[in-house]
């Protein structure tokens, strides 16, 4: 048997097959890269017909692949936090709004002023935020109200094809609660929200668990994939979600990272926490089991832009190779790594990166090594707050594209966060956390099954720990300087 799995990323969509282990099959992948258009200040946009092209591009060639003959299931992920206005039709009628979007920053300022801004947090476990709905609903309707009365429901990317190939589909509880309208308790949209946005609920999706699913594709479908005709597809869930389950993070023994372009820390409970942390947000991987954790807005995006703007070479590894016979914090740079805005812990919305202590010796290694260690400090902030929702002793599993690429990130974070960091060198964490799901869903794998192998094992330095602590007050005291909290 064969899982077909799709993944709607933030820079690609890509669609692959997995073994019933959850193991991509080795061939058996097609991905088509994609960015978000950025033509206006704070833009993040994407145009949905060009997504469902890719994808179902994606999926014509994986489905030349023999092993396809036995697909049992599908599974999708995607990008979370996207909004999608559609018409009666169920075509779209504005394009794909991504979290990264900032253009609401004024009207998540309002909302912050009028709303019961931590009630709101509690029972939706978002926060007021240029990442979430609200306020982009609010600024949408303000902004272009035709635009938005041409909209008869909103939606996301994932139910939006899932309408396309199949007539009709439901929202995920997963992808829902990335929204901040979903009522966490009650899994259902947030009322009173919607009445402040002035929407009924008939503007959103109906709402299901993600393994419910749809099956039975439409004829030109079912005549275009037709060993798909009558398999259950499961709904979409959140990329973090999956990332977090292929890492084999599946209860709060392990705290799972994530590393790419940008980074998050999280942790899976298997009950609503009756209060989520400050500063941390709190989603749902289906009906049960929740995520609580906190993401940056920066990662591996400041490696790359130190690289190209400090024009440290084209060579990461000698890079990696020079950061790892450096003393942690011997630059004497205290920075803000925000350079793409703050999310967790502080979700200012006007936050920059800064740079303090710049002397002429200061050398453009100095930079990107406090660049580095910057993001592993506002990393250790968030697991500061998860408390106790982690076991003390926790490992943290990490995984992501520039955790593998590197040893200089898993040394650093290991004395940041003062815990054992475990890397996995899975190409395919979020597809194997996709097929985990799937599985689980037609009752033919558990969550905890086959947890993906651990390539290295990095302990936390003393020395070090202390330099990054004494570094990290530094860094909160700017902080407060600058920004303020």
């Amino acid at each position: 048997m064969s899982i077909l799995v799709i993944d709607i990323g933030s820079s690609s969509v890509r669609a692959l097959l997995c073994d019933e282990t959850a193991t991509p099959i080795p061939g058996a992948v097609a991905s088509i890269p994609h960015q978000a258009r950025t033509d206006s200040p704070g833009e993040a946009t994407y145009d949905p017909l060009e997504i469902r092209a890719r994808v179902e591009a994606c999926v014509d060639a994986v489905m030349q692949h023999p092993a396809a003959a036995t697909i049992e299931v599908v599974g999708m992920a995607t990008l979370a936090g996207n909004l999608l206005g559609v018409d009666h039709n169920s075509q779209p009628v504005t394009p794909l709004y991504s979290y990264a979007d900032t253009r609401c920053a004024a009207d998540v300022a309002v909302l912050r002023a009028t709303l019961p801004v931590e009630s709101i947090h509690q029972r939706t476990g978002c926060l007021i935020h240029t990442a979430y709905h609200p306020a982009r609903l609010r600024w949408l309707w303000r902004t272009q109200p035709e635009l938005f009365r041409q909209v008869d429901q909103w939606t996301d990317i994932g139910t939006y094809l899932y309408s396309v190939w199949f007539g009709d589909a439901p929202c995920s509880y997963s992808i829902a609660s990335w929204s901040g309208l979903l009522s966490r308790s009650n899994l259902d949209w947030y009322s009173i929200l919607l009445s402040e946005l002035r929407m009924e609920e008939i503007g959103l999706p109906p709402l299901a668990d993600y393994g419910d699913g749809v099956q039975g594709l439409l004829p030109d479908y079912a005549g275009r994939w037709p060993a798909l005709r009558e398999v259950p597809f499961c709904l979409a869930v959140g990329d973090g979600a999956a990332a977090t389950i292929g890492c084999g993070c599946t209860d709060s023994s392990r705290i799972a990272l994530s590393l790419g372009t940008t980074a998050a820390l999280r942790v899976v409970s298997d009950d609503i926490l009756p209060d989520v942390p400050e500063g941390l947000w709190g989603y749902l991987i289906d009906a049960r089991n929740h995520l609580i954790g906190g993401a940056t807005s920066e990662g591996g995006n400041l490696f790359q832009w130190a690289q190209q703007t400090l024009r440290l070479g084209d060579d990461p590894a000698a890079l990696d190779a020079a950061l790892l016979d450096r003393m942690p914090d011997e630059h004497g740079l205290t920075v803000l790594p925000l350079l793409a805005g703050e999310r967790s812990p502080g979700w200012s919305l006007d936050a920059t990166g800064t740079i303090s202590g710049l002397r002429l010796s200061t050398t453009p290694t100095d930079i990107l090594q406090a660049l580095m260690e910057a993001v592993a400090l506002r990393l250790a902030l968030v697991a500061e707050q998860l408390g106790s929702l982690a076991r003390a002793d926790a490992p943290v599993i990490g995984g992501g594209g520039a955790l593998a690429a590197s040893t200089a990130w898993p040394t650093l974070l290991a004395s940041a966060l003062d815990r054992v960091v475990y890397v996995t060198n899975l190409q395919e964490v979020t597809a194997r956390g996709i097929a985990v799901l799937a599985l689980r869903a037609r009752g033919m794998m558990t969550l905890a099954a086959s947890p993906p192998p651990i390539t290295t094992v990095f302990e936390p330095d003393t020395l070090a720990v202390r330099a990054l602590q004494s570094a990290r007050e530094r860094q909160t005291a700017l902080y407060r300087q600058i920004i303020g909290g």
